[in-house]
């Protein structure tokens, strides 16, 4: 049986989302080690650390990424803050997937993916909330190359989602905290921190059948990563750095079979 990548802990508090991580538990937690670069596996180029916390009541995630120079200009909620550096959480549910972005300035980003084989007629899908017709519907085949076999479909075999670009997960609760000045690089930061908190009632159509909130031993797939926008001779390095708990081998977060494996556990 395949081991987990990381164990979370059960809380008996509830944590007030506020990004300062200087308070318990996260201080008595236990964090993720290094993350490594996404592709590669090698380690990360900036320390980039993750905890993952629960209740009955939620889900509690907290980063913390080091940074000498804190920037983040997208402001407008659901800007596409991976234009410039965040960090990121993807929530697998099987014919489903949960994506979270999240900048310095406490920008959100999200976004619902449905596989396109699972969205059927009469399916638990097929309501109003995922209207394919909404404006904001799009189909999406992954990050990949534009070339050849990949063009229409991306590189998975499930091939294409539909993404809900105007989601929005009830009860999500976000805070950063920057260690430093941000958007001030007249100065040496030392990076940022960032608390998440969803409603374990919110996770329903994510949790695939499994009980929420979890039983001891339940194991989700979930992704945990960071880009990092760096401009070197007045040109962007494109694409970013990515790093991860967990390596994928590719340039391509949306691969929930590469995911990390988090095991839920009791106190």
């Amino acid at each position: 049986m395949q081991q987990p990548d990381y164990t979370a802990y059960k809380v008996n508090s509830t944590i007030n989302i506020d990004g300062n991580l200087n308070k318990y538990p996260w201080k008595h937690a236990k964090w993720s080690k290094r993350f490594c670069d996404m592709v590669t596996g090698t380690p990360g180029m900036y320390n980039t650390q993750a905890c993952v916390l629960w209740s009955e009541e939620h889900l509690y995630i907290a980063f913390y990424a080091e940074e000498p120079f804190v920037e983040a200009y997208q402001k407008e909620r659901d800007s596409i803050v991976f234009l410039e550096s965040d960090l990121e959480v993807f929530i697998d549910g099987g014919d489903c997937y949960y994506e979270l972005e999240v900048n310095a300035a406490n920008t959100v980003y999200e976004v619902f993916f449905i596989w396109k084989d699972a969205y059927t007629k009469g399916s638990r899908f097929d309501i109003p909330q995922f209207d394919v017709h909404h404006p904001q519907a799009y189909t999406f085949g992954g990050d990949y190359d534009r070339v050849g076999a990949t063009f229409w479909k991306g590189t998975h075999p499930r091939g294409i989602r539909w993404a809900f670009t105007h989601f929005d997960m009830p009860g999500l609760q976000t805070a950063v905290q920057v260690d430093g000045t941000l958007n001030d690089n007249s100065d040496i930061d030392q990076g940022w921190s960032l608390e998440i908190a969803i409603p374990w009632s919110s996770l329903g159509l994510l949790a695939g059948g499994s009980t929420i909130p979890p039983r001891n031993g339940d194991v989700w797939s979930i992704f945990l990563g960071r880009f990092q926008k760096l401009v070197s001779g007045g040109k962007e390095v494109s694409p970013h750095p990515a790093m991860a708990l967990s390596s994928h081998g590719i340039y391509d977060t949306h691969l929930p079979d590469k995911w990390s494996r988090i095991e839920f556990v009791g106190e």
